[in-house]
This record gives structure tokens, sequence and C-alpha cells, in this order.
């Protein structure tokens, strides 16, 4: 259950209308999923937030899409954010994951927040050789 209600008419205020027609633009399509138009509740944080989003993920870099959208769904399920965790397994899958790939993706997941949580409990001292400062 949300904590706001989305703007009835939010696409009838101009900086709200500009970042939907970018992210329909960016993503070539006309679907603008639910994250967005319930941030349309302030203009200021949708603009920011997307114009983030666009930078890092829709702008091309050293990681290719798909990569983008695995470590995304990796930190989504560390997170536990399960809208991101659907919107980006759709994303993921939508730019050529395979079963496979999503599969060992879990794996590697669970595998690191079970690690993670031993090394935070038992609190292993970083090895001189990792420390850059060393």
């Amino acid at each position: 259950m949300s904590t706001i209600k989305p703007p009835a008419e939010a696409e009838h205020a101009v900086r709200v209308k500009a970042v939907f027609d970018d992210i329909r633009t960016t993503r070539n399509t006309d679907f603008v999923n639910n994250f967005w138009r319930y941030l349309a509740f302030d203009a200021e944080l949708l603009e920011q937030t997307w114009g983030e989003v666009k930078t890092v993920m829709a702008t091309p870099s050293a990681l290719d899409p798909l990569t983008k959208e695995m470590l995304y769904l990796a930190v989504s399920v560390s997170n536990a954010c399960s809208y991101c965790v659907h919107s980006h397994t759709a994303s993921a899958k939508a730019k050529g994951m395979t079963e496979a790939q999503h599969a060992d993706l879990l794996r590697v997941v669970s595998l690191a927040a079970k690690t993670n949580q031993l090394l935070n409990a038992l609190q292993v001292p970083v090895d001189a050789t990792f420390d850059e400062e060393q």
C-alpha cells in the first residue's frame, strides 16, 4: 500500500509532462511506470531522480545495458525492494538476460549476502593486500 496518492492529472503540470515525455522518448515506449507517476507528486524530485536514472542507466558507458540492469537487480534484491526487483528483472529480460544468467545472478547475490553476514558477524580484519592505503 502506498504512502501517498499519485497526482490525478500529473501530466497537466508542465514539468511533469516534460519528464514523462523524456522517459517515453529515452525508453522508446508509451509506458510510464508507477514509480514515476507516484514521484510526480513533487516535480523537482521527479526531475532530479529521472536525470540521475537517465545518466546512469540510459547513457552509454563502460558497462553494457544488460550488466547495468543485472547490477541494479542484485542491489534491489539486497535492499529488499520488491518493486525494483520486479521492474529490473523485466528490464534485464528485455535486454536479453537468460534464465541461466538470472539463476547465476541469484546465486551470486545469495552467496554474497551469506559471506557478508559471516564477515560482519566475525569482524574479520581486512587483508593488507586488499587495502589500497597499505
